[in-house]
């Protein structure tokens, strides 16, 4: 789960609501000054995570707007000099640790309240008339020192941090038209993970420093397959939102479907990958409604198809229209996307599978090999190209959001080369 909260959700009109309303420094003091969460549970946040079957959490300790949420010496715009009155991220670890969630942070490279960060084309201030004169009272060697000391913060005072998201490098492109982007050089990339990895050895770390990392981060869309970097496959983890915001929004109703969202999540594992699903939580510090409820409905799925997912991945099998695999040791799970008459053709498994099952219910699905001679006439179907393994389906869909079919492989394919 991956959470986005901040002075943002007050407005609640989008995480960039700073950038994309040009605001001052001096406009966004409002938001600082009203920042009271009095329903901020994160034990509560922890357990909805986990009843939706997640295995760790990550939390914005500071976003480009540079609010941030932990007790930092570094600067006075943080949590304890609001209403809320104290560190925000001390209680989300505990309360992940009690729940047995892996701990998560999301740190922004970006920072818009800074006096040093210099402006360019995605800054608040980017319109101002006398950009480049502002510019020139701005360093970012010191802001460089300020972001390494913050991260050396979270890195030493939360005990073991088991993920670290980074966010973002923009060099190039869209974002650096009239003014130079940043990158590696501005954010002294080696060095700052050479600190990091020096202080947390056992941490994962995205590809956002303008530099290679632990695993690449698509956002928002889905890789058409497995994602590729020099020339072979690399871990991924695809972060979405329930309806385009990261942080709360109010007034989106763009949300998706349970079922959407569950079959993101099964075509990223089917494609070798992991999907980082956001919430963003009102000002008062709750999951609103909606959220919720999708995190809810995610679970009811999970908590009796897991095991097709959790420890799951790709196979190189091809299967059929509207369906994906995924593969975690012997067992090969059929998850049908749309609901056939009677009857899935699966290729290249006839004599492979000792028993096939319903994995909601644990019910038998039975098996046939059809005669590939064989002609189709009347009630009479016909014959599959020859090792097809073909299953005979109840016409009542299950009623769950995704059905799913447990295929036992014979003892002797458990590499998938066997098949």
């Amino acid at each position: 789960m991956f959470v986005h909260w901040g002075l943002y959700s007050l407005p609640a009109r989008h995480e960039w609501v700073m950038s994309f309303e040009r605001q001052s420094v001096e406009d966004y003091a409002a938001y600082f000054g009203h920042f009271d969460p009095d329903l901020y549970d994160p034990r509560e946040w922890a357990r909805q995570a986990k009843a939706a079957g997640m295995e760790y959490v990550v939390l914005t300790t500071k976003h480009h707007e540079g609010f941030c949420l932990w007790d930092t010496a570094l600067t006075d715009y943080k949590a304890g000099n609001t209403p809320a009155g104290r560190d925000l991220i001390a209680p989300y670890v505990q309360a992940l640790r009690e729940a047995g969630l892996k701990v998560g942070f999301y740190h922004s490279l970006i920072d818009w309240h800074h006096p040093d960060f210099t402006i360019d084309d995605i800054h608040p201030l980017r319109d101002a008339p006398n950009v480049e004169e502002l510019n020139k009272g701005r360093d970012m060697a010191v802001y460089r020192q300020y972001l390494h000391g913050q991260v050396r913060e979270l890195m030493s005072n939360y005990g073991t941090i088991d993920y670290l998201f980074f966010d973002f490098s923009y060099r190039a492109g869209p974002m650096a038209v009239r003014y130079p982007g940043k990158g590696s050089d501005d954010w002294d990339s080696e060095n700052l993970l050479t600190m990091i990895r020096r202080l947390q050895p056992g941490i994962i770390i995205n590809d956002r420093l303008d530099m290679p990392g632990d695993f690449v981060t698509p956002e928002q869309y889905q890789p058409s397959g497995a994602m590729m970097g020099g020339g072979k496959e690399v871990p991924w983890e695809a972060c979405q939102t329930l309806n385009g915001s990261w942080g709360y929004d109010r007034d989106n109703m763009d949300y998706k479907s349970v079922d959407l969202l569950l079959r993101m999540l099964i075509d990223g594992v089917a494609k070798g990958g992991n999907l980082l699903l956001n919430v963003g939580p009102t000002a008062r510090g709750e999951i609103d409604p909606r959220g919720s409820a999708a995190l809810a409905g995610m679970g009811e799925w999970m908590r009796t198809h897991a095991r097709s997912i959790r420890g799951a991945g790709s196979s190189s099998l091809v299967p059929p229209s509207d369906c994906r695999y995924t593969r975690r040791g012997n067992r090969l799970y059929l998850h049908l996307f749309a609901w056939p008459l009677k009857v899935v053709h699966l290729p290249g498994l006839a004599g492979k599978v000792d028993y096939a099952q319903l994995l909601n219910d644990a019910s038998e699905i039975r098996m046939e090999k059809l005669d590939p001679s064989q002609a189709a006439r009347n009630t009479q179907p016909g014959g599959q190209p020859a090792g097809t393994l073909t299953l005979k389906l109840p016409v009542q869909r299950p009623k769950v959001a995704v059905p799913v079919i447990e295929l036992f492989l014979n003892g002797t394919n458990t590499d998938e080369s066997g098949l």
